[in-house]
């Protein structure tokens, strides 16, 4: 029979077939998955568009439909849909995929797709209990606009301790961990490898040199790409993509990073199983591996094979063990406080920025003059302004308090925080109002000592 002669429906199926068995996949009939599948995600449409594209291809009659949220409200949005969820949750944050399966969000399933390797770094890449799977790796660190770093005469960054230098001093960008999922976790990875002191302490130092904090985490690589600021702190494939795509950019993993994967899973009561476990499938597939190495998406395959495909100089966390290797990333401990360390960070850097500016420009130009001209007194003062600008107001027996912590709920415009967790926030902010205001005046006294 010619074609002509063929019904449509046999058509397209007939052409759905060859276009699966040109990606390599093998196709189940139309009839054996769902005509829908809907998934949330943290991802923009540079990865989005190609998975989605890709996978109705291979399976005709499938329909993806896609919510874009950022990870926080991600999350809220399938504890509020539980009587009607979303079909996969897929995102950046390990964490995130932590808090969803506390709440008995995510459905167990175990992928057939061999070939992928059992950790990144030091990190488990699917959950032990099959609630949800690595698809990708991804690490943290720097970017730069080469352009502006050279115009400016900064030099170049290579660890979190050198965005402390007063020479960065306005030319730093980061996006607020309560908006970006992989800002947490980069907030997480600092107070992890550091500890909760020292690490707070190199976030408020790094704080007083910030530019932004945008509230939404494509602003900060947006803003590089364009030397709006020289430097942003984000996660690798932002920086990698952006160079492929031409823009004057580098990015750099500091020594005190981790690897984590980024994952998927299916949400409990979803209404297209057996579409959301092919949709696994296909991302841990060759074929959905593959889409990883496109210059716009530039992430880290889990299939550790994959990199024979990969440009020269492609990152890759399975042949360079020093990659992640520094931190043991512990995902539980960070679910378990992730709320609380967003609103922490916000109180402390976001809501305070203009006053943590003054109070650290203030410390480096005492710094500055006391060099030229010693004071021991002025000295001493300097000590103290640094101490107030870098102390945080809970320490990390009580942020690890599931008392304290489960009292923080992530906040948006329609909802008020609890009585608790308002409490400790009206503490925060207090606290951030007069350390920094304190500091400041400590440190111009000891400036005007070295006079």
């Amino acid at each position: 029979m010619t074609d002509r002669g063929t019904p449509k429906w046999r058509r397209r199926a007939a052409l759905g077939l060859a276009v699966a068995a040109g990606l390599g996949l093998a196709a189940p009939a139309r009839a054996q998955l769902e005509e829908r599948l809907v998934i949330i995600t943290s991802f923009s449409k540079d990865v989005t568009e190609p998975y989605a594209k890709a996978f109705m291809a291979a399976h005709p009659g499938v329909k993806v439909e896609i919510l874009n949220r950022n990870t926080t409200a991600g999350v809220a949005y399938v504890r509020e849909t539980r009587s009607n969820p979303p079909d996969v949750f897929w995102a950046s944050a390990p964490d995130a995929f932590e808090v969803l399966k506390k709440g008995k969000l995510l459905e167990a399933y175990k992928p057939a797709a061999p070939g992928i390797a059992e950790k990144v770094g030091t990190f488990p890449i699917n959950d032990p209990e099959g609630f949800f799977f690595g698809f990708a790796a991804s690490g943290y660190g720097i970017m730069y606009n080469t352009r502006y770093v050279k115009a400016n005469e900064l030099p170049t960054p290579k660890e979190w301790a050198d965005l402390k230098k007063p020479v960065y001093f306005g030319h730093i960008g980061i996006s607020a961990p309560s908006r970006s999922g992989t800002t947490h976790l980069t907030v997480e990875n600092i107070l992890q490898a550091q500890g909760w002191e020292k690490g707070w302490a190199t976030l408020l130092e790094i704080g007083g040199n910030l530019v932004q904090v945008s509230d939404r985490s494509f602003g900060v690589p947006d803003a590089v790409n364009s030397g709006q600021y020289g430097l942003g702190i984000v996660i690798d494939f932002f920086g990698l993509s952006a160079k492929a795509s031409g823009f004057p950019v580098e990015f750099v993993y500091p020594g005190e990073t981790a690897i984590v994967p980024a994952n998927v899973g299916i949400i409990a009561g979803a209404k297209n199983p057996k579409a959301a476990r092919a949709f696994i499938e296909f991302l841990l597939s060759d074929a959905g591996q593959k889409i990883l190495l496109d210059p716009k998406i530039s992430r880290l395959p889990v299939k550790p094979a994959m990199y024979a495909n990969a440009p020269a100089g492609y990152p890759n966390p399975f042949k360079d063990t020093a990659l992640g290797s520094r931190v043991s990333f512990d995902s539980l401990l960070s679910e378990g406080r992730y709320e609380l360390v967003n609103s922490l960070y916000d109180r402390l850097v976001t809501f305070r920025l203009k006053e943590l500016n003054a109070a650290w420009k203030a410390i480096h130009t005492a710094e500055a003059a006391l060099a030229k001209k010693a004071n021991a007194e002025g000295a001493k003062l300097v000590v103290e302004a640094r101490r107030l600008a870098s102390t945080v107001p809970i320490n990390e027996a009580d942020a690890n308090n599931k008392d304290i912590a489960g009292a923080f709920q992530p906040v948006s415009k329609d909802k008020k925080p609890g009585q608790r967790q308002a409490e400790f926030e009206e503490r925060w902010d207090a606290h951030a109002k007069k350390n920094y205001a304190e500091a400041k005046a400590l440190a111009d006294k000891a400036a005007a000592m070295a006079k």
